[in-house]
Order: C-alpha cells, then structure tokens, then sequence
C-alpha cells in the first residue's frame, strides 16, 4: 500500500450467499468499519445486502448437489463464476488482499494468480473438509485422500490462516505444518447490539406450554435426526406432551427431517417454519424455554450455541470438546449420541424453571465476557493490519468498483443439463 490508499480486501465465500453467512456479515461490517475498503463475491440471493460503500459480486446459484457429480458440478461451476468476478473486480479495482472460505478446499487456486502479483492469501477455515466427507459418506477411500491434499494445499498457499476454534488451529498447526504465528482463531460469536431480546410471540409454542428450539442451516453433519428421535422419545416413552419443538432453518436435511418426523409420530409437535432472516429467528430464541444442538462433531464450535447463550436460553447438548469449551456452565451435555439421555435433560430442565434461569445467566455472561464477535473482532482486524497496515485515518473506506454483479449473462452461462446427467441417482 501507498500514499493514503486505503487497502482493498477481496472476500470471496464458496457455497453460501452473503444473506446466510452471519460470520461473512460481521467480518464486511468490521473491516468497512475500521477503514478498510471491501468487496464480496457470492451466491445471489434476494436478501443479499451489503453497507453503502462495499462492493457486492454475486453469481446465480447452482442447483444443490445430490450425489456425487452433482457436488463436482456445483462446486465446480461456483469456483469458475467466482474465478470470473475476482478477475473483473482486480481488473476494476485490483485488491490488497483475498479471503476465501468455503468447504471443500479448492478456492487457492483461485488466489494464485493474485499471490504471484504479491497479494497475499487469509484462509478462513471453518470446518474440515476431510471430516466432513466422512461424516456424510460413512468411509475414507480415495476422494479422502484427495480433500487431505488439497487440506494441505490450502494451508501452505495461505499467508494468513484464521480457524474458529482452538482444536481447528491445531490442526492447520500440526496437518499443515504451519508456524504459530501464521494461525489465528478468530470466534463466530453474535455482534452484542444484535441480541436484544425481542417481544415474545406465544404462538410460536403451537399451543403448548414450552417451546424447544433449533436454529441453523440444516445439514446432514447438523443431526437433526438425532434431535426428532430425542422428541419422539420425550412424547412416547417419558410421555411428556406438553413442549413443542420448532427446526429454524433449511438445507438439504429439512426434507428427510420432515420425513422422519412424520415417521416417529411426531408431527403435531413439530414444525419446520423454514429459513428465518435475523429478526424472526431472534424473537424464535426469545420465546424458547429451551435449545437443542443435537451435532456430533468434536471440532466444532456451534454458532446456534452462542446464539442461545446470547439470548440467556440454556441447550442441551452431547458432551464434545468444543461444545464444553463454548458453553461450560451454560448448557447440559448428554453422552454422546444418547438420544434417551438427550431427552431426559430436556424433561429435565423443562420441570426446572430455576435451572433454567442459572443456565441461561451463565450463557450471557459468557457471551459478553468473551464469545461475541465484540471479542473477536480485534483478532480478525489483527490479521490484516499484520498484512497492510492500518488504514489512513480520515479517508471514507469506499470500494470504488460498481455494486451490481458482474456475472455473465444467464444465456451465456453453462446449464447442468448434460454435464451432470444422472447425478441426482449418483449414490451417496
């Protein structure tokens, strides 16, 4: 950087539009906030927003991969629209810097080019791909071995790498044998002025006493399996009838979730209200008696978790590493994958409205002490002040490239017709 140039950060998130990444929106609004000009790239989606000044490069979403091919043609097809708009963009307004994210780890490629002009790489890791693959297929095998490659790929093509929790760091130390100082852990708390409790709606408890609630993009790693089979539990053998249990979200699990639970004979105490922008999901929060994060995944630190402690509501939960760390005294954990243990804590807490309280005391505190993004923020504005430098002061943070997208036109785009015919029968 230059003379009084403010530095140009290119954002570029692989699989998810800006509207749905809540950690993508916190880290626009810190960098723009602290003088930074930033631009995103991302799927297109109607409640995309960005603030005045940053720019916004959006591409039409693929269909959601089924199979097999049909993975390899989104991902595909995402990381050639994103390719296309970084191009545009540098060609426009060349940037500083380039951030991407996204599972799987392909998207160094895309920042190749930009490294050898001396733009260097932060990788922002939020899970593992390699787990993940094995997490949805149930096996390692070849395509294991090629995400541990391009794992591996990933970390040392980056200047910078950014995890959300400690155990991801240790990873990226050990499996990408990376220096201490080039791995930052950066949380995915809410902003604190974004968690005010909302006017309770009763109605949202379908006309029961208690409200149980899950929040978040629905997933098969996410487990909701595992939480029906927790209510059809509390219903049928603890016969507790009187909570409903609300599912916030969507993703390619809502279809099989509204399946099974049809199945459990569960459906009039179970809904699936569908994806909730900000506002409604936080008057969700503000109405439960209780949450459920029924995920399994040691590594993670779950982002509906925080969201729960921020709006004092205590969750049940299976006891895993990073859980424990988050939430300590702000949650109860049943052994992992014990669905009739889950369920007991929930009729548990249910017949207790005093632990309730401690538990949803403890769980704000938590979050105003050391989980928001308020806490978090200086370790991500770190990274790129260590790369650029402070912003000059007194100079607008203003991207001066156009907003709108700069994808191809449609008719020129490619269709998936032909290309993966047949991928929605590819087996899992």
């Amino acid at each position: 950087m230059t003379g009084a140039r403010q530095p140009h950060i290119l954002l570029v998130v692989e699989n998810v539009a800006l509207a749905r990444d809540h950690r993508l929106q916190k880290q626009v609004s810190s960098l723009h906030g602290h003088g930074y000009r930033v631009t995103v790239i991302c799927r297109g989606d109607p409640g995309n927003e960005c603030p005045a000044g940053v720019g916004l490069r959006t591409y039409r979403a693929p269909a959601d991969g089924t199979g097999k091919l049909g993975f390899a043609w989104e991902y595909g097809y995402s990381f050639a629209m994103a390719a296309w708009l970084a191009a545009g963009v540098f060609r426009r307004d060349s940037f500083d810097a380039i951030q991407v994210s996204g599972t799987p780890d392909i998207y160094f490629a895309l920042a190749a080019p930009y490294r050898l002009l001396g733009r260097p790489l932060v990788l922002d890791q939020r899970d593992l791909s390699p787990e993940l693959y094995e997490l949805r297929y149930g096996r390692r095998g070849a395509v294991h071995r090629v995400l541990r490659w391009l794992e591996r790929r990933s970390y040392r093509a980056a200047d910078q790498v950014i995890t959300v929790n400690a155990t991801l760091r240790k990873v990226a130390l050990t499996r990408g044998a990376l220096p201490p100082d080039a791995v930052t852990v950066v949380g995915n708390g809410p902003v604190l002025a974004s968690t005010r409790q909302r006017e309770p709606r009763p109605e949202l408890k379908g006309g029961k006493r208690f409200l149980c609630c899950w929040l978040g993009h629905m997933g098969p790693q996410d487990r909701l399996d595992l939480a029906l089979r927790a209510a059809g539990h509390l219903v049928h053998d603890i016969g507790r009838t009187d909570c409903h249990f609300a599912f916030v979200g969507d993703g390619e699990a809502r279809i099989h979730a509204l399946r099974l639970a049809a199945q459990l004979g569960i459906s009039q105490w179970v809904s699936f209200p569908g994806w909730a922008g900000q506002d409604e999901a936080f008057t969700y929060l503000s109405t439960a008696d209780i949450g459920l994060e029924p995920n399994m995944e040691e590594i993670v630190s779950p982002v509906k978790g925080m969201e729960y402690m921020a709006f004092g509501l205590p969750f049940v939960s299976f006891d895993l590493t990073e859980t424990r760390v988050l939430a300590g005294e702000a949650a109860v954990y049943a052994p992992p994958g014990d669905v009739a243990g889950f369920a007991r804590l929930i009729d548990e807490l249910l017949s207790d409205p005093v632990r309730r309280a401690e538990l949803g005391q403890a769980g704000r505190q938590l979050v105003a002490e050391r989980v928001a993004w308020d806490r978090q923020e200086d370790a991500y504005l770190g990274v790129y002040e260590r790369l650029l430098g402070k912003p000059p002061a007194g100079l607008p943070a203003r991207a001066e490239a156009p907003r709108e997208s700069e994808a191809p036109p449609e008719s020129e785009m490619p269709t998936r017709a032909g290309v993966a015919a047949g991928a929605a029968d590819e087996g899992a």
